[in-house]
């Protein structure tokens, strides 16, 4: 059998969520970005849009397991990294899982729950693992959050903090489908709904191999500079109370080899870096106020830098 390439990988799996998700090919694709660099993703978009499907399309076509959990003021850090019960029989204490113990985990409306219960998913995003009663559980490998939010509706919610929203690798928003593409969707659903009868396209688990694949990727000193330069302009944007952090640096870096790869290719292309600016690094940054009156947003403020920052073309060989 050949081997699995991550643009093989790539064709297979974007192929098969699309007959659940119909015109969102670039979305998959940035999805499966994440998913090669064991990163974690922030879907941000009004309700109906698929961010719920999307997600399970995702697990059933790796064939992995997953959960969904939602999001409430109500919820505690203990229903979703587990609790310690109590054991008559043996007279101790076992911890029971919570849904975190997955592979993918849907935290669906993620700003409806408390900074408290946010904070508890912050420990397994960063380094895959729970703490509890003093003791440490590793998460199944691979572990992928993704996580949703209505960006109108801020009644009863608890935005993300700066900290948080830092280890999402990429936000995402699927927006509407075009008029043909809901024509589509409607078609797709006159007797049940495509997700009922999706099977799962890869056999085994190839990620980790596909993710060691994703590290030759060739980046040229010159591609480094220049995500090094991207990084730091937005920390000294007049409009920007706050840039990225080193770790969008490090996800523009990750993420740029793993689109190259799942394109067929061996190396990054500056285009691919001026691709995943947006999604990888206006998440990261904090708009001041006073610009954000005047109408200027994180991504058309990355736009521009992307407009003036200069790329030395003349390094590449």
């Amino acid at each position: 059998m050949p081997t699995l390439t991550p643009a093989g990988f790539a064709r297979l799996l974007s192929d098969n969520i699309a007959r659940v998700i119909v015109g969102k090919n670039d979305v998959i694709e940035l999805l499966i970005v994440a998913l090669l660099c064991e990163g974690h993703v922030l879907l941000e978009d009004v309700p109906g849009t698929g961010k719920t499907m999307l997600a399970r399309a995702l697990a059933i076509s790796l064939g992995l397991d997953f959960k969904r959990l939602q999001c409430t003021p109500d919820l505690l850090p203990g229903d979703v990294t587990g609790v310690s019960v109590f054991n008559q029989q043996t007279q101790t204490f076992a911890f029971v899982p919570g849904p975190v113990f997955t592979h993918i985990l849907l935290a669906d409306e993620i700003n409806r729950a408390t900074p408290r219960t946010q904070s508890a998913l912050l420990e397994a995003m960063a380094e895959r693992q729970v703490t509890a009663d003093g003791k440490t559980y590793p998460l199944p490998s691979p572990f992928l959050v993704l996580a949703t939010q209505n960006p109108v509706e801020y009644e009863g919610t608890f935005p993300l903090p700066e900290a948080q929203l830092d280890r999402f690798l990429l936000r995402l928003r699927l927006g509407y489908l075009d008029a043909e593409g809901e024509q589509q969707m409607m078609r797709n659903l006159r007797r049940e709904h495509p997700i009922t009868t999706l099977q799962p396209v890869i056999t085994g688990n190839p990620l980790p191999e596909l993710s060691r694949a994703v590290w030759e990727v060739h980046v040229d000193e010159t591609l480094l500079a220049y995500i090094v330069a991207l990084v730091q302009a937005t920390r000294r944007h007049e409009d920007l109370l706050l840039g990225a952090s080193p770790r969008g640096s490090l996800g523009l870096y990750r993420g740029s080899q793993a689109l190259a790869a799942i394109r067929g290719r061996n190396h990054v292309l500056p285009d691919d870096i001026k691709y995943l600016a947006v999604p990888i690094l206006a998440h990261r940054c904090l708009v001041r106020p006073e610009s954000a009156l005047r109408g200027r947003s994180a991504e058309h403020i990355i736009a521009d830098i992307l407009e003036t920052t200069p790329l030395d073309i003349g390094r590449l060989a």
